[in-house]
């Protein structure tokens, strides 16, 4: 069978082919724990649930009209109000089976073959496909500086006869940057001098910490509308936990929304009336739902922050929006592919290659779920990888207290119940059964830790403590895989 070129060009979404991963480790009874998913962790909000049960007993489960029913779009028009501060008509309004959706019905409107749309990286992994798919041009704006947020002229210099559009994300997935009231001003001056369009993917803007806000760009215009250059793109999924409801929208001048209403009829028809019944309960119920989420979110903000600071020789600038941290680990190693393959093998954790944002040498970790995980994924990173010697680049960090070079560190959930030293020679069970021979006595310290105990000899949980150690002036030197007579394996050199 023949394929199309265009669609055998489009990459596999690297998030969901991780989240994909993690699932599969979990039905084999993996402990993973999956950092690589933007989702939080909360319940739907009752009011979504309620409008979305009431509407399926109805049995009035029919076509819809394409762009949205009238309760949700006079939803959406107050929320706009409310938060925007303008007031828009349903004209203005389509509603889609998600904000992707959404975004991708307005990409494929606004752009003919080779038009350019300027992504500023780093940037969510599906805006350069997407542009891609409908025959335009991705132009990455990256801060020569290294940071988050690019300056005005960066952009500028990228800009030219043939950009159509800028997409714009702040808070941003998946730095965490809110950018600047001056830039986002800037921004908008720009685009309307130019005749650009300017999207703003919205989808994160309320969820920002520290007291901050991420300032709407409608206040720097003064046009209306129909006249603007702003195209507003928004959704339930991140702000009420709704990520499963598929509802999205975008905010535009009339002609544009009809042209994407068109697109929708030929493509999808409608979006579901009982999800759309969920979006609304969840825009016009109890808002206080929201900053629960939000508040939970900067909690976990702040301890993944926390954990990070355990690793030694990885920066990360602390995020002020969204869920997601974006540290550098090119001191250890800059393939983030390789990086995020070595923590999914050896520590079951989930990270998102920097790579597949516009960062090589960056890991995106999501901190929108439970605290807990959090802490405990830090864990992986200290008890799971040895450091054999100053080359091992495999070494995320140190264990509690300090271990030297050519020491190893493992934890004691892969190891017997030990006391307060080793003797000489002893054997210790360390990754996936391999036998560490300790050559000198060292110091443990027990710090607490909430991972499963297994005993890997067996396979099986047993009466073991739960905690991680940190094994002092221990020497690795030879690894043994098998039965209890350990035979020999090749020394560990490097990973």
């Amino acid at each position: 069978m023949s394929l199309s070129r265009l669609a055998r060009a489009v990459a596999q979404s690297p998030t969901l082919q991780l989240n994909e991963a993690a699932r599969v480790l979990r039905e084999r009874g993996e402990p993973v724990i999956n950092l690589g998913i933007g989702e939080p962790k909360n319940k739907a909000p009752i009011n979504a649930l309620l409008s979305s049960a009431a509407r399926l007993t109805s049995g009035e489960v029919k076509y819809t009209p394409t762009d949205g029913t009238p309760g949700l779009k006079r939803a959406i028009l107050n929320y706009t109000e409310e938060h925007y501060d303008r007031r828009v008509l349903p004209a203005n309004v389509i509603v889609s089976a998600g904000a992707k959706q959404a975004l991708f019905n307005l990409l494929f409107s606004l752009l003919n073959p080779q038009d350019e749309v300027i992504i500023l990286a780093p940037y969510w992994v599906s805006y350069p496909e997407m542009v891609r798919m409908v025959y335009g041009v991705p132009v990455i704006v990256t801060p020569e500086d290294g940071g988050f947020v690019p300056q005005m002229a960066e952009i500028e210099a990228a800009a030219s006869s043939a950009t159509r559009a800028i997409i714009v994300n702040s808070p941003n997935n998946p730095s965490g940057a809110v950018y600047p009231r001056d830039f986002i001003g800037q921004l908008v001056e720009f685009c309307e001098r130019k005749e650009i369009t300017l999207i703003l993917d919205d989808i994160y803007h309320r969820l920002v910490f520290d007291g901050r806000e991420a300032v709407p760009a409608t206040r720097f215009t003064q046009r209306d509308i129909e006249s603007t250059r702003l195209v507003i793109l928004n959704g339930v999924s991140k702000l009420y936990g709704m990520t499963g409801f598929r509802i999205g929208w975008v905010i535009a001048n009339r002609r544009l929304v009809e042209v994407m209403t068109n697109v929708q009829a030929q493509t999808a028809s409608c979006v579901s009336p009982v999800l759309q019944a969920a979006a609304e309960g969840a825009l016009t119920g109890l808002q206080s739902v929201t900053e629960g989420l939000r508040l939970t979110i900067e909690n976990n903000r702040n301890v993944i922050m926390q954990e990070l600071k355990c690793f030694e020789g990885v920066r990360a600038a602390q995020p002020q929006g969204a869920f997601y941290v974006l540290p550098d680990f090119r001191a250890y190693r800059n393939d983030s592919v390789g990086l995020a393959e070595f923590l999914l093998r050896k520590a079951l954790v989930v990270a998102v290659p920097g790579k597949e944002f516009g960062m090589e040498g960056h890991l995106r970790l999501s901190f929108a779920g439970a605290a807990k995980e959090l802490i405990e994924s830090q864990g992986e990173g200290d008890a799971r990888f040895y450091r054999i010697n100053p080359r091992s680049a495999g070494m995320l960090g140190r264990p509690e207290g300090d271990v030297l070079e050519g020491d190893v560190a493992v934890r004691e959930d892969r190891l017997p119940n030990l006391e307060a030293r080793h003797e000489l020679g002893q054997i210790l069970l360390g990754e996936d059964g391999h036998a560490l021979r300790v050559e000198r006595p060292g110091e443990i310290r027990r710090v607490p830790a909430t991972a499963d105990v297994r005993d890997l000899r067996r396979g099986e949980p047993d009466d073991l403590v739960p905690c991680v150690i940190a094994i002092h002036h221990v020497e690795v030197v030879e690894v043994a895989t098998g039965g209890p007579e350990y035979q020999r394996a090749d020394p560990i050199h490097d990973w």
